[in-house]
């Protein structure tokens, strides 16, 4: 005789369902080994203390673009300047980035302006924070990780209010734990822009790294920003650098010694 199936039964099953599917759809928090891959990705994509040449490409609709070209020290994870060689209106200004506080110096104003990290100094869709970009870890914290064969999804909640984005999620490969393209999303995960990061390129020293760095925005349509890395090398630098004092002489880095 068929066994019948009581109502209670019928309820119990349907809870341990809904139980299920809740634990399923519940994020799976950072480990330490998250945060120390976040760390690695960091590392691989700079030296911790470094000097590189880069070129900044603003593309319009029209396809008319503006380019720029940088020189830039960064020490540890929160120091970082950068001084601007070309275009000529631009030779000679520099920006200075410690922690969450910016400035630009202009040489016909003579003393160093406070900027914000969602300000451009250049226009296009990059802005301060992209230009004098710190290490992941110095501003996020992992939130939780994602894996498939190939690649790693890591979920990265902002350490405070002062970072440019509240969220990222940054896929990187596992080969060489370099990022692949990052998403910069608000408290609420509306997108803001992507990077993109294209052709690895061996810089020597150890240094293997995307050397183009592409990025679009819905906030700016038919817009397109690009950075490309001429040169990038491991430089221990003073901390004298980076003080407001030494704004306007970051162009005697690149012929004297540090």
């Amino acid at each position: 005789m068929p066994r019948l199936i009581t109502v209670p039964m019928v309820i119990l099953a349907l809870l341990m369902t809904a139980i299920m599917v809740v634990t399923l759809t519940i994020p799976v928090h950072a480990s330490d080994d998250d945060s120390q891959l976040l760390k690695e990705i960091d590392r691989n994509l700079n030296p911790e203390s470094y000097e590189s040449y880069r070129k900044l490409i603003n593309i319009e609709p029209d396809g008319k673009k503006k380019e720029y070209v940088l020189f830039t020290v960064k020490k540890g994870t929160d120091k970082i300047a950068s001084l601007f060689i070309s275009p000529a209106s631009e030779k000679g200004r520099s920006t200075l980035r410690l922690g969450d506080n910016m400035w630009l110096y202009i040489p016909n104003v003579g003393k160093p302006i406070r900027i914000t990290s969602l300000q451009s100094v250049v226009g296009g869709v990059f802005n301060n924070a992209d230009i004098l970009q710190l290490d992941y870890t110095a501003e996020y914290n992992v939130e939780k990780r994602e894996d498939n064969e190939k690649e790693y999804l890591l979920y990265l909640k902002a350490k405070n209010r002062s970072v440019a984005y509240d969220r990222i999620k940054l896929w990187a490969n596992k080969t060489d734990k370099l990022p692949l393209k990052i998403e910069c999303l608000t408290e609420a995960n509306m997108l803001i822009k992507t990077l993109y990061f294209k052709d690895v390129k061996d810089f020597g020293d150890g240094i293997v790294r995307p050397s183009v760095i592409e990025t679009d925005s819905p906030m700016y349509k038919n817009y397109k920003s690009v950075i490309i890395f001429a040169g990038i090398k491991k430089r221990d630098v003073k901390d004298e650098v980076f003080t407001l004092t030494f704004m306007p002489n970051v162009e005697s880095l690149r012929s004297h010694g540090n």
